[in-house]
């Protein structure tokens, strides 16, 4: 399909973007990397104050990390946690800033549509061999198109938060008081802790990055002498949020799931189970939230922590083959279930299970997980190698796995001050559902 010499599109500069630029170069190809934010790694950079799940040793790409090491780099302590602040200073800077990488990389791009060259999604006959064309928006608001020989999606899920309405939609009244609610982890014990203290506080979500949020906020009130917490979640059953305690595979996270119950027992966190929200409405200078039963919780502050979904929009003239429920590739869906798998069981996988009926075209990293929330950036890095390799032509490396994990998954591994992290994407497993939210929790969030 491709050659050596071939144009590779790379949406997106994270992690597992700027990884995949380097095995484009390291095979031959040329990268054409296309990142919305100013600089590399722009998701990484809005949860800087989050500590990684996973240690250094499994966040850096064997590849880049030779082109950073030829290049005079001091490579951080393997074993240490980095916060998403060091993973951009120690790791995404130096890389993007190597010569042979910084002329491929294009910031200020957003693609805004992927399609093949001349035809739309109906045309069959020889739509293989017709180039991608990329539009892409640049920051003066000036578009272009760029065309590529194939495709990699690298990015990510951060930007895509999923909503606060129970039923996977927006609650009547989310979109027009999205302004006052808080997506994602904020950093209420660093630069959002004004907006946060002596508040009255209600986090929706289950998962570690809401957990998380909801122990900072603990804290916060124990050193502001003030503030009132409450914990919203869709299950009956508030057994499943705290997790497996001592019994857990990943002891940080059972860590974490242990604390969540001693601070909901001894009363400074209120759980609200059975809480679908419904509707969202202003109440002064606050929020008043409605569940699917008619009860009402009134906030001064409302902390989102859902989840987070792939961006498929722009995508629209591409045959995709997507798992119906995860929005991730079909042929993954089994390996990355969340109903099945958290982050340590998920086995390395590749272009194999990556591909679309569109030719020359992947999603990878924490986006090719749709809306599981169980992505390890390690995993990712495989991804890459898998797929660059496949788009020129090395199939038996494509088909080759070279990358082992420890039975329990790099989450288990222990951390400096962790609180323990969730599993996976801001996660202990990486960059959209399980984080933790200051440096003394450990997670991986969603690019």
């Amino acid at each position: 399909m491709t050659t050596p010499a071939s144009r590779i599109a790379i949406i997106g500069a994270g992690p597992i973007g700027l990884a995949a630029a380097a095995h484009v170069l390291a095979t031959g190809g040329r990268p054409i990397v296309l990142e919305r934010g100013r600089a590399s790694g722009a998701s990484v950079r809005d949860w800087s104050h989050v500590r990684i799940f996973s240690p250094w040793s499994y966040n850096i790409d064997p590849v880049a990390r030779r082109l950073l090491l030829a290049s005079g780099w001091r490579e951080p302590h393997a074993e240490d946690f980095p916060t998403g602040g060091e993973l951009v200073r120690h790791y995404l800077e130096p890389l993007s800033k190597l010569p042979a990488l910084a002329t491929h990389l294009r910031f200020g791009h957003e693609v805004t549509a992927v399609a093949r060259r001349g035809v739309d999604k109906l045309k069959t006959q020889g739509r293989g061999e017709r180039p991608f064309t990329l539009r892409v928006r640049r920051q003066d608001g000036a578009e272009e198109e760029i065309e590529a020989d194939a495709v990699i999606d690298a990015s990510g899920t951060w930007t895509e938060p999923s909503p606060l309405g129970g039923d996977g939609l927006p609650a009547i009244g989310e979109d027009r008081l999205k302004q006052r609610l808080s997506y994602g982890i904020p950093d209420v014990l660093g630069a959002d802790r004004r907006r946060y203290a002596g508040k009255s506080v209600a986090v929706a979500g289950a998962g570690h990055s809401a957990i998380g949020t909801l122990v900072d906020l603990a804290t916060l009130a124990k050193e502001e002498g003030s503030g009132r917490i409450r914990w919203l979640i869709r299950s009956a059953n508030p057994t499943r949020a705290y997790g497996g305690g001592d019994a857990d595979a990943l002891p940080e996270r059972g860590a974490l799931g242990s604390q969540i119950r001693l601070l909901v027992e001894a009363g400074q966190v209120e759980l609200v189970p059975s809480f679908r929200v419904e509707k969202v409405d202003a109440a002064g200078d606050g929020l008043a939230l409605t569940s699917a039963d008619g009860r009402r919780i009134d906030a001064d502050r409302v902390v989102v922590a859902t989840g987070f979904r792939p961006a498929l929009s722009f995508l629209s003239e591409l045959r995709l083959a997507l798992d119906p429920a995860l929005e991730c590739p079909s042929a993954l869906a089994p390996l990355i279930d969340p109903n099945v798998h958290s982050c340590g069981t998920v086995p390395p996988h590749g272009a194999d299970v990556l591909g679309h009926p569109e030719p020359g075209f992947f999603v990878v990293g924490m986006k090719s997980y749709g809306r599981a929330p169980t992505f390890l950036m390690r995993t990712g890095y495989e991804q890459v190698r898998s797929v660059v390799a496949h788009i020129m032509g090395d199939h038996e490396a494509a088909r080759r796995v070279e990358l082992t994990l420890p039975a329990t998954g790099v989450c288990s591994g222990p951390a400096p001050k962790a609180e323990a992290a969730g599993c996976c994407a801001p996660s202990c497993c990486d960059a959209g559902a399980a984080v933790e939210a200051t440096p003394s929790k450990v997670l991986e969030p969603a690019q």
